[in-house]
């Protein structure tokens, strides 16, 4: 599954000048388990803004894992980036009322998650989302194995 990230107000806490609480394991898990996108200012087809800015806050080994994020173009609004052919989550602390707008037309307004880092834990209650929809998707990938399995007995008995 794609996931898009946002910089600013998402691993980076304006009121702290710092990375947020929890922003290391959350990239320790997005970069493990989700095909990752930038979809942040700080990346219009070139990681090297976004990886140079983030390494002011991050440490070293933590940038090597967000050097696996991928780049996204896009010109006036941040859906412009996104393939809509593929399943994705998109995490983001104010997306503009055209993009949500852009998300509803293609009837995927359920796919961005709003972070707010004043909330207590935020990005602890995101990675739990996340694990969530890993597991989800991984119980009905295993479900559609053992159904297999089953015809396929069922056929050879």
């Amino acid at each position: 599954m794609t996931l898009y990230l946002d910089i600013d107000g998402v691993l980076l806490d304006y009121n702290t000048d710092t990375y947020a609480e929890g922003a290391i394991e959350l990239i320790e898990y997005i970069t493990s388990e989700f095909d990752c996108y930038w979809l942040t200012t700080h990346c219009k087809g070139d990681t090297t803004p976004a990886i140079e800015y983030l390494a002011e806050y991050f440490p070293t080994e933590t940038i090597e894992k967000l050097k696996k994020i991928k780049p996204t173009y896009w010109e006036d609004l941040k859906t412009e980036g996104i393939d809509f052919d593929k399943n994705f989550i998109w995490l983001d602390d104010y997306p503009f009322q055209a993009e949500l707008s852009v998300l509803d037309n293609f009837g995927v307004s359920g796919s961005i998650y709003k972070v707010n880092l004043r909330n207590e834990n935020e990005l602890l209650t995101v990675l739990n989302y996340l694990k969530g929809i890993v597991e989800k998707r991984r119980r009905k990938r295993t479900n559609a194995i053992i159904s297999c399995f089953i015809f396929l007995m069922s056929i050879i008995l």
